[in-house]
């Protein structure tokens, strides 16, 4: 992972290391919406840091990283059966 300007880059090894999935699932996931991404930028006592959030068939990878792109906290979790995302 690294950071390119103002943007995050994270590596699609990595994805696909915390999806149980290939590098060219990732890269079709993204192209169709399957796998999805949004970030999230620190106030207050957080700031300096921010919150990666991918999403793939049920499963949540979550990154918090600082400012250069250091990864700080890694998780991954599944979402329980038969619940929508944001619920």
């Amino acid at each position: 992972m690294h950071v390119d300007g103002e943007a995050f880059v994270v590596d699609a090894e990595d994805l696909a290391r915390a999806f149980h999935v290939n590098t060219a699932e990732v890269f079709r996931s993204l192209r169709e919406g399957i796998l999805t991404s949004r970030c999230e930028k620190g106030i207050d006592e957080h700031e300096g840091r921010h919150r990666l959030i991918f999403s793939h068939h049920g499963r949540v990878l979550r990154l918090t990283v600082d400012g250069e792109g250091r990864i700080l906290s890694r998780v991954v979790i599944a979402r329980p059966p038969g619940r929508e995302p944001g619920t």
